[in-house]
């Protein structure tokens, strides 16, 4: 039987589920131990929500199947108690070696993407911030969903240009196929569990023409 799909606003009772969400599709399993995963799942998630004005849910049965976050850049103001959440969660991370080895491959990550904001050399209006679909709903036309409804919110911001980070360990030709374009690309090799893994790193972009 196909299970009925709907979309709302994020609620807090949504955390767990999308946690994990997080850790599938990020393959955090395959990165750390269960435990350091589960960790780095809820780092994820409420550093997404310390930065978002948009934040839609796709539910199946009432149980989230996707999710999609983004901010106008103008608008945003960091919500206290997703902050809060952010920094015990961070905290919790770096009890462990291992949480302490992850937060410094992340810490990487993220200098990478600065940079490829940078070299970029636009000032952009917004961003996609989070965007993840469960593995048993792919290819259903949820993703889709939410794209366009955060398409529509930048719209209706009246925000001309916005991007967003990915890379190789997602579909990211997916972007090109929702009419963004890869404006900056980099290639790093990481050592994850002793062996050299090699990733590329990308800025799409979405620019509306007729507004700019």
């Amino acid at each position: 039987m196909k299970k009925q799909i709907r979309v709302r606003e994020y609620r807090d009772r949504d955390s767990r589920a999308l946690e994990n969400i997080i850790r599938e599709a990020w393959k955090y399993d395959e990165l750390t131990g269960p435990a350091t995963a589960s960790k780095l799942a809820k780092v994820f998630l409420y550093s997404c929500l310390c930065s978002q004005t948009f934040a839609q849910v796709a539910l199946a049965d009432e149980m989230p199947v996707g999710v999609i976050m983004g901010k106008n850049l103008n608008k945003h103001k960091c919500p206290f108690k997703y902050r809060v959440k952010q920094i015990t969660s961070i905290l919790s991370l770096l009890l462990s070696g291992e949480g302490r080895q992850v937060i410094k491959m992340f810490g990487c990550i993220s200098g990478i993407d600065k940079k490829l904001l940078k070299d970029s050399g636009k000032n952009y209006q917004g961003e996609i911030t989070f965007f993840a679909v469960d593995a048993e709903f792919r290819g259903r036309g949820v993703g889709k969903v939410l794209f366009q409804n955060i398409k529509t919110y930048m719209k209706h911001e009246e925000i001309q240009s916005y991007y967003l980070f990915t890379d190789t360990s997602c579909n990211f030709g997916f972007y090109e196929h929702q009419g963004m374009n890869q404006c900056r690309e980099h290639t790093h090799i990481f050592t994850v569990r002793s062996r050299p893994a090699k990733m590329k790193f990308f800025l799409f972009e979405q620019e509306d023409k007729r507004m700019v």
